[in-house]
C-alpha cells in the first residue's frame, strides 16, 4: 500500500507507535537509520532531519558533512518483531543537501533516476531477487563461527534441514511488513538457505532486497545463530548468489527483452565491480553454479543469464553473476541503463551457448570472453568505462575503486 503523509501521521496516532526508524543506505547498500519520536513527524515531513554524513562510508568527509533525510510515506512499514504496545515503523528516506538539491551519493535516487530516464522512453522495468545466506552456529561468547547449523542438501527437509522453522519465521515477518516471499528452500550448501521473492518495480525491489537482509539477520539472531551473505562463506561448496530476475514492458508491447539482454553482456564486465564488489566476491565466480564466463541460454543455469522455463506472463531474463554483497539499488539501475542502451542500439544476441560451460574443455571455452576474475580487475574496468561514468557521480565510482 502507497500511505501518503497524512495516513502515516493517522496510523502513527492510532497505533500506538513510538518510535520511527528513517531508514537510508550507504554507497554499498548496507542499511542505515535514525530514530525519531511521533513529535518529530510532521517536522520531518516538511523539512527533513538532518544528519552528520562525514561518519557514512562512501558519503564524505568533514567538510559539507550535513545531508537531510526526507521520509518517503510509501514506503510505511511495521518492524513486527517489537512489541504492539509502543510500536516501532520503518520509513525509507531520500537524501537531499541542505540547500534541497539531491545527494548524489544516495544510491536510491540513482535507481529513481534510471526509473524515470526509463519511463520517458516508453519502458518500465521489473525485478525479482533470488536471496543466498548460510547459517552459522555462533560460540559460548555469542560470537559468530563457520560451524554450520546443519548438513543439509539441496531442497532436503527436515530433521535434516535445520533452518526450516527459521525460513517460515522470517516469511512470515516478511508478509507481515507487506513483503510476498514466493518460495524458500534449503540450498546445496551444509546450512545455506534460499528465499526468493516476487516480481516488483525496480524501487520496491531494491528497497525489498535491503530489507530482506536486515530481517533475516534479526530472525536469525534471535535464534542464537547468525547469518551470513558473504559470497564465499566455506571454501570448497556452493557460495552465496543474488540471482536477479528482470523483465521490460515497453509501451507498444515490443518484446524488448533479446536486446536487454544483449545490453547488460555487452556491459556486464564495466558492470560487475557494483555486482560483485568484494575480495572474496571473486573466489564465487566461476565455480559451483556461478556464472565465469559473459554467455546466455534458455534453462542452462551454467551461463551468466539464462531465460528460465515460464508461462508468457512470467517471461523474463536471469542475471547469475550478482552476489548479496551488491547494493541493490545501483545494480538494479546499472541493468536498466545497459538494457536501455540495447533496446536504442538495437543489440541482438549472439547464438545461446547450449552446453554446459562448468565442463566443458579450453578450446570450447576460448571462444567466450571472461568475466573479470579479480576485484582489482573489476574496478580497472569499471574506471575506464564511459558507460559507467556517465551513469554514475564520481564520488560512487571512487568510493567502490578505493575499496
Amino acid at each position: 500500500m502507497n500511505y501518503t503523509v497524512q495516513e502515516v501521521s493517522q496510523y502513527v496516532e492510532q497505533e500506538d507507535v513510538k518510535f520511527i526508524r528513517l531508514a537510508f543506505c550507504d554507497v554499498y547498500g548496507n542499511l542505515k537509520n535514525l530514530a525519531i519520536l511521533p513529535s518529530e513527524l510532521d517536522r520531518a515531513f516538511s523539512f527533513g532531519i538532518p544528519f552528520d554524513a562525514s561518519a557514512i562510508t562512501g558519503f564524505g568527509g568533514e567538510v559539507r558533512s550535513d545531508l537531510i533525510l526526507h521520509p518517503d510515506p510509501s514506503t510505511l512499514s511495521s518492524l513486527p518483531w517489537h512489541p504492539e504496545s509502543g510500536r516501532v515503523i520503518r520509513l525509507f528516506c531520500s537524501i537531499s543537501h541542505p540547500d534541497g538539491s539531491p545527494f548524489e551519493g544516495d544510491s536510491r535516487y540513482q535507481l529513481q533516476q534510471a526509473i524515470r530516464k526509463a519511463a520517458d522512453k516508453g519502458y518500465s522495468f521489473g525485478f525479482g531477487a533470488e536471496m543466498e545466506f548460510y547459517l552459522f552456529k555462533t560460540d559460548e561468547n555469542g560470537d559468530p563461527t563457520k560451524i554450520p547449523c546443519d548438513n543439509a542438501h539441496y531442497m532436503d527437509i527436515a530433521p535434516d534441514d535445520k533452518g526450516e522453522v527459521i525460513r517460515r519465521e522470517i516469511c512470515q515477518t516478511l508478509s507481515l511488513m507487506g513483503i510476498q516471499p514466493e518460495c524458500s528452500h534449503h540450498e546445496e550448501g551444509p546450512g545455506q538457505n534460499e528465499i526468493d521473492f516476487r516480481y516488483s518495480d525496480p524501487l520496491s525491489a531494491a528497497d525489498n532486497a535491503v530489507t530482506f537482509r536486515s530481517v533475516v539477520k534479526t530472525i536469525v539472531a534471535r535464534s542464537g545463530l547468525v547469518a551470513d551473505f558473504s559470497p564465499k562463506p566455506l571454501p570448497g561448496v556452493a557460495g552465496n548468489g543474488m540471482h536477479i530476475n528482470f523483465s521490460v514492458r515497453s509501451e507498444d508491447g515490443t518484446d524488448c527483452l533479446p536486446s536487454v539482454i544483449a545490453g547488460i553482456m555487452s556491459y556486464i564486465r564495466e558492470m560487475t565491480l557494483f555486482l560483485n564488489p568484494r575480495e572474496d566476491s571473486y573466489l564465487r565466480l566461476g565455480t559451483d553454479k556461478a556464472p565465469g564466463y559473459i554467455s546466455w541460454s534458455s534453462q542452462n543455469r551454467s551461463q551468466l543469464i539464462r531465460i528460465p522455463a515460464a508461462p508468457q506472463e512470467g517471461y523474463r531474463g536471469e542475471l547469475r553473476s550478482p552476489d548479496p554483497t551488491a547494493n541493490p539499488y545501483l545494480a538494479y539501475a546499472l541493468m536498466i541503463y545497459a538494457g536501455l542502451e540495447g533496446i536504442e542500439k538495437g543489440l541482438a544476441l549472439p547464438e545461446p551457448a547450449d552446453i554446459n560451460l562448468f565442463t566443458a574443455d579450453e578450446a570450447t571455452l576460448r571462444r567466450f570472453e571472461r568475466i573479470p576474475g579479480s576485484l582489482h580487475e573489476a574496478a580497472a574496468a569499471a574506471a575506464e568505462s564511459d558507460f559507467i561514468r556517465s551513469h554514475l557521480p564520481e564520488s560512487i565510482l571512487s568510493a567502490y575503486c578505493r575499496r
